[in-house]
């Protein structure tokens, strides 16, 4: 299969269309049993593109460290989270839909319009919308959003990691790697654990089931 690299021709159609500030936006942080959902919106300046914006998985971890410095200083950029406690009020499609909803409002200026990773526009979003599946490799916006979100998630952990050291948090940021499930079993679940994950959620069960 091809790679795809992004670009801004997704941009430039929205721009043609009407829309002067196009915001991409993607979230970071589905799958793991510990630590917020965190997304970005970035509107990126057409004239002022850096260079080696792609998927955040895509892209080494010093690269994307000075993308996310550069994006903060050339593009309007925000970030936002919904909460442990969110994803387990509602789910972790509703709560990483309630962080992007969050990242657009956060933007210094308003968008126009918004690029969305997936298939699924936010509901609340009060943005004129479009979705983009694998956004993240097609879109720049996109692309910039999900390294911005994911350094820091990335950096978030790494900080919980040195409250709570038995999980590998800084290795595997929240994951379910055997190195994190093992920290579960051994150590049990903290106030950052998704308890209505299924890994987390049996541990628990099974701590009440064998108290006496």
């Amino acid at each position: 299969m091809t790679k795809t690299t992004p670009d801004f021709s997704f941009e430039t159609d929205a721009i043609a269309s009407g829309y002067a500030r196009v915001a991409g936006v993607d979230e970071v942080g589905r799958g793991p049993l510990a630590g917020p959902v965190v997304a970005a919106a970035v509107v990126l300046d057409p004239e002022n593109i850096p260079d080696g914006l792609n998927d955040s998985k895509q892209v080494t971890a010093k690269r994307r460290d000075a993308l996310f410095d550069l994006l903060h200083d050339i593009a309007d950029v925000s970030i936002a989270e919904a909460d442990v406690r969110e994803i387990e009020e509602h789910n972790i499609l509703r709560a990483s839909h309630l962080a992007m909803v969050r990242a657009v409002a956060g933007l210094r200026q308003p968008a126009d319009y918004a690029l969305i990773d997936g298939n699924m526009v936010p509901r609340g979003l009060n943005t004129p919308a479009g979705t983009l599946v694998k956004g993240d490799t097609r879109s720049l916006s996109i692309a910039a959003a999900s390294i911005v979100a994911k350094v820091w998630r990335d950096r978030l952990m790494v900080a919980l990691a040195q409250q709570h050291p038995h999980y590998g948090w800084e290795r595997n940021m929240g994951y379910p790697t055997p190195e994190h499930k093992a920290g579960l079993k051994s150590h049990g679940v903290t106030q950052h654990h998704r308890r209505t994950f299924a890994p987390v959620h049996n541990i628990l069960w099974q701590e009440k089931n064998l108290k006496p």
